[in-house]
């Protein structure tokens, strides 16, 4: 009774105040000691066993769910209905900044075990929740506490570094390739969430329908040509779930081989010539290089998330194959391929010499020299805190630890260094 007279008595003064919320469970708060986890999801069905996953990393503790529009659909769902104990799902529905800002949903975030973005619109996320407190909160989520994230839809496309805002709208695969500049190709990078093995990521959802491997090749082969450097996707099928642990493996559920239901994992190729051959305003992308320009590992989803890629050096998986990927402006083709070899990587990095300054630092530090990484943090009593992949300059916000000696170990390849920072 207590949750049908939340929804009923209290919906219009909230929604005065730009949100409304919507409670089931056990009203007093619990602190838990949650797991970091990720989970996407390609936009459809939800897959419950990838969704029980993500649920016991919470470990019993509070649910939040982010979204821009809609009701409770996922309280009764994420509440009672997959069989794993939780304390509370309370979906908070935010329509304006001034709702993503009120006190009660930033306490209400703040005190969540773990956070689920639904689908909608990505842009009233990207409109509603960036530079502000609740943006904050999300990635202390994540990157403090340690604690799950997840995302279907319009809430997989946020959960990355390099993102389509859809500002101006949704874009086909067809127009994106034939102006990459069409005003509906938006792209963000690395200025709102910040989570674990996806800051040089841009992920895609309901992946076979409509096609989206041509918007997806856009995206990248923008990124490539604007920044120098590779670039990087990942994508799923509308009923298939990724579901990433602490250490990058992502591991692959869907329903195959019952449906075709499938991952993607999607690289610029690692060769020394590597960005699109034309990438300009007004006319159709060409991005050829012999026919290899884009190396896709292609994941069959399995009930129980067999198959899975190493988000953590983005050359290995088990289950998967390989494809080749390429436009040349008045075609694509997909095509079976060829597995990466990223040695190209490992020998540059072998000549080059790794700056991070400052040293001592305060609130960020800045990692430069070298192409491609994968970056570890240790404090000294050589727990882990903080674990990314890196191209090129990157800079990592640091205003969080604490005082003390540091530990920055970065590896490409078979070449490791370890460098000792102090804050």
């Amino acid at each position: 009774m207590k949750k049908i007279l939340i929804v009923l008595l209290f919906p219009v003064s909230l929604l005065a105040q730009g949100y409304t919320s919507y409670f089931t469970g056990n009203a007093t708060d619990v602190t838990t000691s949650p797991q970091p986890g990720i989970c996407l999801m390609g936009g459809a069905t939800e897959h419950d066993n990838a969704m029980r996953w993500l649920l016991q990393k919470a470990n019993g503790g509070d649910i939040v769910v982010l979204r821009s529009s809609g009701s409770n659909g996922y309280n009764d769902y994420l509440y009672s209905e997959l069989g794993v104990q939780v304390n509370s799902v309370e979906t908070l529905v935010i329509t304006s900044v001034a709702g993503a800002t009120n006190p009660y949903v930033l306490n209400k975030v703040a005190n969540a075990e773990m956070i689920w973005f639904a689908g909608g619109d990505q842009y009233n996320y990207v409109s509603y929740f960036k530079n502000n407190a609740l943006e904050d909160l999300i990635n202390a989520h994540v990157n403090v506490k340690h604690a799950p994230i997840g995302g279907t839809s319009a809430g997989m496309a946020i959960l990355c570094g390099r993102y389509f805002s859809a500002q101006n709208g949704t874009i086909t695969s067809s127009t994106a390739l034939s102006n990459p500049y069409n005003a509906a190709v938006t792209l963000d990078n690395n200025d709102f969430l910040t989570i674990p093995f996806l800051q040089n990521v841009t992920t895609d959802t309901h992946f076979d329908n409509p096609d989206r491997r041509g918007r997806l090749m856009t995206f990248m082969g923008r990124i490539a040509s604007e920044s120098g450097m590779r670039s990087f996707g990942i994508a799923a099928n509308e009923y298939v779930a990724i579901c990433i642990d602490e250490n990058g493996k992502a591991s692959v559920y869907g329903d195959y081989p019952n449906y075709e239901e499938y991952a993607y994992f999607v690289q610029a190729n690692c060769t020394t010539e590597f960005l699109p051959e034309t990438c300009s305003p007004n006319q159709p992308l060409v991005w050829n290089r012999d026919g290899e320009a884009v190396k896709a590992y292609m994941v069959p989803g399995t009930m129980n998330g067999s198959n899975y890629f190493e988000l953590s050096n983005w050359e290995t998986g088990s289950g998967g194959f390989w494809r080749h990927w390429w436009t040349t402006g008045s075609g694509s083709a997909y095509v079976p391929g060829t597995a990466l070899t990223c040695t190209l990587a490992s020998a540059d990095f072998e000549k080059q010499t790794v700056q991070i300054a400052p040293v001592p630092f305060d609130d960020e530090i800045s990692i430069n020299g070298f192409k491609t990484g994968n970056i570890k943090v240790y404090d000294s009593s050589s727990r882990l805190i903080l674990e990314q992949l890196i191209y090129g300059e990157t800079k990592i916000n640091t205003a969080d630890f604490a005082s003390g000696i540091y530990t920055v170990s970065i590896e490409s390849g078979s070449v490791k260094i370890a460098k000792k920072i102090i804050k």
